[in-house]
């Protein structure tokens, strides 16, 4: 055998849950993480290894390549939640690279025995890889740098208005009252996706094996009733200058609410802690309200801004039903298949009633990849200005105009959290 082995003595194949150490390592030597791994690691993350949603490449008994993917529960427009088939720990290892390892990995799970899953997500850590599978960027994330002391906010801000309160608490009340506080947000946000039991654990440094661990300040808000609507998570660094000044930011590491009273006490809240003179906001959705928060708006910079969730259409029909729709129409869609899957020619009908969406012989007014039919999907996308990059085709004058009208959403979908 040569030194470099052919890409077909590979084996990609499901990993056996005694193999999972070594898969853990060679994920983390694919995302450039050095640190051995500790027996009290491994098994802490065992608990979400399930039997075949595991895969590796092996080359002479050596993980090469990693690939996971397990269930998922997104929100799509209007509120309903859809499996989703979720991809996580993508990895192959730069000794092994354009051998179509990944190729192979994402063909054997998005083809495998029918979960019922009508979308397939990610997060791509890079942006060109993952189109030529069917997938597009459907949500984007913008972080804020709020220069406090030119907000405006009032210095002697004492609490929330209308009778509200904030309370910091521990990171025990925060697993007990947060997953229903999370689902309260997520059943209304398109984009939002479920939170396991896990990520709670890892969030509130329940996991003993978890040595990066730093802890941070909880706050949660409550109504005037003391129903929890609001809950932030940050952290603030040690900066005094060089003149024995404090120069302190605080970083937000997650903030929700489910009313806008919420949001913007726990802004004005974090904006007001002592010796705090910058605030990174955390991931937003680009049309967050944070900066209309602020007397002035312009003290609040995006630092950044992103693509962020990125979905496949795996099942058209089911897709575009599952969601809501403000307007009226029929639309006929030729939707461009990868690999042989999910493409076809589909006739919308919706209205605020409903919709339906079935195969048709009808001439199609709108051609689209399922990658840009993903973020028409969640309501983020223009068809219009696809159009005008090249990356949808009108079969139909005015088809583009009219998918806008029917699939654009009056605000923009937002996951807040990274898997």
């Amino acid at each position: 055998m040569t030194p470099e082995s052919r890409a077909d003595d590979i084996d990609v194949r499901p990993i056996a849950e005694s193999e999972f150490a070594d898969w853990l390592r060679a994920v983390n030597t694919g995302f450039l993480r050095a640190a051995p791994l500790t027996d009290e690691e491994v098994e802490g993350r065992r608990e979400r290894f399930v039997e075949g949603r595991n895969l590796g490449a092996f080359d002479r008994g050596r993980c090469v390549a990693t690939f996971r993917s397990f269930d998922q529960e997104l929100t799509a427009v209007g509120g309903a939640s859809v499996p989703a088939d979720a991809i996580s720990g993508v990895t192959v290892t730069a000794t092994h690279r354009r051998r179509g390892l990944l190729s192979r990995m994402m063909a054997r799970d998005l083809t495998a025995a029918e979960r019922g899953d009508v979308v397939a997500t990610l997060i791509a850590a890079e942006y060109p890889i993952y189109g030529r599978y069917g997938f597009g960027p459907a949500t984007w994330m913008a972080e804020w740098t709020v220069d406090v002391p030119r907000a405006g906010l009032d210095a002697r801000w004492a609490g929330p208005a209308e009778g509200g309160r904030i309370d910091l608490v521990e990171g025990e009340d925060v697993r007990k009252l947060g997953p229903e506080l999370h689902e309260r947000l997520r059943r209304r946000q398109p984009g939002a996706i479920d939170r396991d039991d896990m990520w709670w654990k890892l969030n509130t440094g329940a996991l003993g094996w978890d040595t990066s661990w730093k802890p941070p300040f909880y706050a949660v808000y409550r109504s005037a009733s003391g129903e929890v609507e609001g809950m932030a998570v940050y952290e603030v660094d040690d900066n005094w200058g060089d003149a024995k000044q404090p120069l302190n930011t605080a970083t937000v590491r997650w903030l929700i609410g489910v009313t806008p009273a919420a949001e913007r006490a726990l802004w004005e809240y974090v904006c007001s802690v002592d010796w705090v003179v910058k605030v990174k906001s955390g991931w937003r959705a680009p049309d967050d309200l944070l900066p209309h928060f602020l007397p002035d708006p312009r003290a609040a910079r995006i630092t950044s801004l992103a693509d962020w969730l990125w979905v496949r259409i795996l099942d058209v029909e089911r897709a575009l039903e599952a969601r809501t729709y403000e307007g009226t129409g029929t639309l006929v869609l030729e939707v461009a298949g990868v690999d042989g899957l999910t493409g076809g020619r589909y006739r919308l009908e919706a209205s605020p009633e409903g919709a339906s969406c079935t195969p048709t012989t009808e001439s199609a007014e709108l051609e689209v990849g399922l990658g840009e039919l993903g973020a028409l999907w969640l309501g983020d996308e223009s068809a219009v200005r696809l159009a005008a990059l090249g990356r949808v085709r009108e079969e139909r004058a005015g088809a583009a105009r009219k998918a806008d009208a029917l699939l654009r959403t009056s605000r923009r979908p937002w996951c807040p959290d990274m898997f």
